[in-house]
């Protein structure tokens, strides 16, 4: 497994942008699909975005899509999530995920193997 640790979160106000870093330990991050995840208060958890192991396919959720952007560094063993144009909506704990399945096109968290501590984002209307 590799450990997972997220930064970047804070409030923003509508209309804003955030990045957030994942940054993995392990020499096998390149192997593995991420994900990004988030929780809302009294909601379940859902599937935000995802990446290929060498960046070259993404998937978006509807809510996200053309807004937020999934990107990977293998060499510093990063994953990141631009978020741009963010609505109150968005705000949530935002987790990172990886998946043994390198082709990052799974979209249920059932299949993530390993998770960070999470980060808040909250956007102010």
């Amino acid at each position: 497994q590799v450990q997972l640790v997220e930064s970047g979160g804070g409030l923003v106000q509508a209309g804003g942008s955030l990045r957030l870093s994942c940054a993995a330990s392990g020499r096998t991050f390149s192997t593995y699909g991420m994900g990004w995840f988030r929780q809302a208060p009294g909601k379940d958890r859902e599937f935000v975005a995802s990446i290929a192991y060498n960046g070259g396919r993404t998937y978006y959720a509807d809510s996200v899509k053309g807004r937020f952007t999934i990107s990977r560094d293998n060499a510093k063993n990063t994953l990141y999530l631009q978020m741009n144009s963010l609505k109150p909506e968005d705000t949530a704990v935002y987790y990172c995920a990886a998946d043994s399945y390198a082709y990052g096109s799974r979209r249920s968290e059932a299949h993530y193997d390993s998770w960070g501590q999470g980060t808040q984002v909250t956007v102010s209307s």
